[in-house]
């Protein structure tokens, strides 16, 4: 399978511009999808791509990376029950903690809570783990990851 990797979200190796390069940015690239596989696709790649150019940027651009505008909601394009939309503030939330950064206001709205609760993984052995495992962020979410889910190689 051939999947072409828009331009925009390859990485480069190096800091972007912190404006082409936060988290609304990963929402304005996921809509631009034209079907529900390719926005969600593009949502995976740009959030990686995100994470290894933040983790790589400079402590005080890291700040200007998280503080940016608010994403768009991505959840009518996605129709994931607002998934998306708790997930990249939960990343904004975590790095903040994490970074000693003080969070966003967008991120603390309450419009940025899934419908339901959501597991990374399924099966009831694993989602048991994951209610343990989860950082502080996303289970204040509703959202249940690993806790080395936003680690990057």
């Amino acid at each position: 399978m051939n999947r072409r990797i828009p331009a925009d979200i390859q990485p480069s190796g190096k800091t972007r511009n912190a404006s082409r390069n936060n988290l609304a940015a990963i929402a304005a690239r996921t809509l631009r999808g034209k079907t529900k596989k390719e926005r969600l696709e593009t949502f995976g790649f740009a959030l990686r791509n995100f994470l290894d150019s933040f983790y790589a940027a400079p402590q005080p651009e890291k700040q200007e990376i998280l503080r940016g505008k608010e994403p768009e909601k991505l959840r009518g394009a996605l129709k994931d029950g607002g998934v998306a939309d708790a997930y990249l503030a939960a990343v904004a939330n975590h790095l903040c903690a994490r970074y000693r950064i003080s969070p966003p206001a967008w991120s603390h709205t309450g419009h940025r809570l899934p419908a339901k609760p959501w597991f990374a993984l399924k099966s009831p052995e694993a989602r048991i783990w994951l209610l343990t495992q989860s950082p502080a962020a996303f289970r204040e979410r509703n959202l249940f990851i690993s806790e080395d889910a936003l680690t990057r190689a």
